[in-house]
């Protein structure tokens, strides 16, 4: 690989880094929305939207979720 090659691969990273930051972001503001918000609380057209939310929170390995946990500062909560 040139030097111009390396950069561009360089710069790539850094780039896919940063979204995954904004990406746990995302995912935590979730997981903490859903593990303090109580289904009887919502309104029925939001109750599959947060299902869904939940169902896919469920699928992500332990650890990405501490990270997106972390990264909001948020703490989950015990059901």
């Amino acid at each position: 690989m040139n030097k111009q090659e390396t950069e561009l691969l360089s710069q790539e990273i850094e780039m896919l880094m940063a979204e995954r930051q904004r990406l746990l972001k995302v995912v935590g503001a979730a997981a903490a929305l859903v593990a303090n918000t109580h289904a009887s609380e919502l309104p029925a057209a939001a109750i599959g939207a947060a299902e869904l939310l939940s169902e896919l929170l469920n699928t992500l390995p332990e650890e990405t979720l501490q990270d997106a946990l972390e990264s909001v500062r948020a703490e989950s909560v015990p059901s």
